[in-house]
């Protein structure tokens, strides 16, 4: 189980890695998208991408997790310059907050968690361990 940093996407869009700077129609209605890290980025070939994406477990903070919350984000970025050195390393998604505030209560300040996500075209299965922190 790898340890990784999870944090919710910065609130900066515009413009992406994956459409550059066309207009928000680029975001799904639902606010539920996603930054990829290098693990899944694939050179680009994220972009547009869906996965199902569950918190398990808090490893420090109890009902850290939303239980029984799936929900389906859609790649839209790279999490390349938008995040800082430490919290981007070894990242593997920035949720949106919407996304974010889905899955996990957005109230706890920092907690690591187990995260299921699923590419929706594909049966492989991945369980991680992401951390994430919540600041004003």
């Amino acid at each position: 189980m790898l340890m990784l940093a999870l944090q919710p996407y910065i609130p900066l869009y515009l413009p992406t890695a994956c459409y550059g700077i066309r207009d928000a129609s680029q975001f799904p209605s639902s606010n539920l998208f996603a930054a990829a890290g290098d693990r899944i980025w694939a050179n680009g070939t994220a972009c547009g991408r869906k996965y199902l994406v569950k918190c398990i477990t808090s490893t420090s903070t109890p009902y850290a997790c939303n239980q029984n919350q799936t929900i389906q984000i859609k790649i839209v970025d790279h999490i390349g310059q938008e995040a800082s050195v430490l919290s981007a390393y070894n990242t593997t998604l920035f949720l949106s907050p919407t996304a974010f505030g889905t899955i996990a209560n957005s109230s706890t300040a920092s907690s690591y968690i187990n995260i299921e996500f699923e590419q929706t075209s594909s049966s492989r299965h991945n369980r991680q361990a992401f951390r994430f922190d919540i600041s004003d």
